[in-house]
């Protein structure tokens, strides 16, 4: 964190001197130019931490080298803009180097009364659509000054917390290094931000995110399994949103709109500031839900979960995320009560 609160001014000086910098346009809510490149401010404190604490386990050196593609790639595109399927290939590369050379996949569930699936060659299918999408997700969701930086400490923590309790030191102490490093950014990148973290802290955030929940959860219950979902739940529930109102709209899944969860809370008139903090709330809910799934009965965590299902949607129809006529839930509230009048 030290580190981090250090070297962010130097990155600061160092963007607007090459013009790395987030320009205004319709999409976007910052009225001036702001440096980018940020996210070489969280990688390097996180380097700077492994070379201190020193973790490693198999999975280490795969991660690792995942990590440099996943960054290196994001600078570029941070300046000159790479297109959605450059990005994909990069991504996909990443993910397949920790499948397929690192070994890691979820390859089996243990049903809640006993027994086990197997996923066979779908378990391939699940850890890379699981890694993808979680850091395209946290990229989606960098749409306002301190968001996915927040959010993402959020999860961080919790995934630190549940693997300390889970004796996974490896697991802990990358998520903690992260966390810290991560925090130290956010104090130049809350609102108002003197810096964003552009695709290269993002991407890198939610692709570490999505290997360090699945190293904390890898063959656990079905139950337990929706663990990662829920610490994750703020940018995954955006990107879920985003696919389904893309298609029902017929919009091409990779045109950018303005209609994500923080653009929506805009425009029902909370400031930016309260925004992010409602959304951090909101995050902070999610993470709490994880923990209980932990702890409660099989029949406490359906009970969380469908409280979940039921909340989120009502979310989406109030802030109309998907379209105005989308609200089966407001319809079938509306009809119990004129049956009861």
């Amino acid at each position: 964190m030290l580190v981090s609160l250090i070297i962010t001014p130097m990155f600061i000086k160092f963007a607007l001197k090459i013009k790395a910098t987030d320009k205004p346009d319709h999409r976007k809510v910052h009225t001036d130019p702001i440096p980018t490149l940020g996210g070489l401010v969280i990688y390097t404190s996180f380097l700077i931490g492994l070379v201190i604490l020193q973790p490693y386990n198999e999975y280490h050196v795969s991660i690792i080298i995942a990590s440099i593609i996943i960054v290196s790639h994001s600078v570029v595109d941070d300046v000159y803009n790479l297109t959605p399927k450059v990005k994909f290939v990069f991504q996909l590369s990443a993910a397949l180097l920790v499948v397929f050379w690192g070994g890691l996949q979820v390859e089996l569930v243990n049903l809640p009364f006993g027994g086990q699936v197997e996923l066979g060659f779908f378990s391939t299918i699940v850890t890379l659509v699981w890694i993808i999408g979680l850091t395209n997700a946290m990229n989606l969701i960098d749409g306002l000054d301190g968001l996915a930086a927040g959010v993402s400490a959020i999860a961080l923590f919790t995934i630190a917390m549940m693997a300390i309790a889970m004796n996974q030191v490896y697991v802990a102490t990358m998520a903690l290094i992260l966390f810290f490093s991560t925090v130290g950014f956010l104090r130049y990148n809350f609102f108002p931000a003197k810096i964003f973290m552009g695709d290269t802290g993002s991407q890198f955030l939610g692709f570490m995110i999505a290997v360090l929940a699945l190293l904390g959860f890898k063959n656990v219950t079905i139950i337990s399994f929706i663990i990662p979902v829920f610490i994750a739940g703020v940018p995954l529930s955006d990107i879920i949103l985003a696919i389904v109102r893309r298609t029902i709209n017929k919009q091409p899944l990779t045109k950018p709109d303005s209609s994500h969860l923080h653009h929506s809370l805009v425009r029902t008139g909370f400031t930016h500031r309260q925004t992010v903090l409602l959304l951090y709330g909101l995050s902070i809910m999610f993470n709490l839900a994880a923990v209980l799934f932990s702890m409660t009965t099989i029949w406490g965590a359906v009970l969380i979960f469908l409280i979940s299902v039921i909340a989120i949607q009502f979310l989406i129809e109030n802030l109309e995320l998907i379209n105005s006529n989308f609200k089966p839930l407001t319809k079938l509230l509306n009809g119990i009560r004129r049956k009861s009048n």
